[in-house]
């Protein structure tokens, strides 16, 4: 069994949450491009992450954890995607974006402590070992198709998300590999 595989869903979403706070430092300590880039980074991580805890974890969580809390974590969520929507089309380069990505940080680190706190160990105590393994691949394959950046009018379902993410996703990443190529041509 590869490492891969042996890491369980809850493993790998905390392991993704200090990426995410190592991307927020990143664009706190950065100018210019670098800052741009750990942006791009950072919302990209962001939004397949979130995409794929709507589609795997919140639906397992809420046997253990109950709707009331995965419904909170959805609204945290939600409220979220139009933040760093707003925040993508602003960009680093504005006067504002400092001390709104500020605000927005500290929503998302308390959105990732509550999940940490609350729904994280309760999955845990409530499912199967093999089954946060299998759950692993299954966030794993769910990032790999979902899109690049928030898309909040798609909803937050499991169903809207099932629908809106296919061609959304295939939009950012070719607005992903416009971009890429674009920089390479200015270097």
């Amino acid at each position: 069994m590869t490492r891969a595989q042996a890491q369980d869903v809850v493993d790998l979403l905390l392991q993704q949450h200090e990426q995410i706070r190592s991307l927020f430092a990143q664009v706190e300590s950065a100018d210019g491009e670098r800052k741009r880039d750990a942006f791009h980074q950072l919302v990209r991580l962001l939004a397949v992450h979130e995409s794929a805890e709507e589609q795997v974890v919140h639906p397992a969580a809420r046997d253990g954890a109950g709707d009331a809390v995965v419904d909170a974590r959805l609204h945290e969520e939600d409220q979220a995607a139009h933040v760093l929507s707003e925040l993508y089309d602003l960009g680093v380069d504005s006067p504002d974006f400092d001390a709104r990505f500020a605000e927005f940080e500290q929503a998302v680190l308390a959105h990732a402590t509550h999940e940490e706190q609350e729904e994280f160990p309760m999955l845990r105590r409530t499912t199967d070992p093999d089954r946060l393994r299998r759950m692993a691949g299954a966030v794993r394959t769910a990032e790999a198709l979902a899109p690049t950046r928030p898309h909040p009018a798609a909803g937050e379902s499991r169903a809207s998300n099932l629908m809106a993410e296919p061609p959304l996703a295939i939009f950012d990443r070719l607005r992903d590999a416009v971009r890429d190529w674009r920089q390479s041509q200015q270097d």
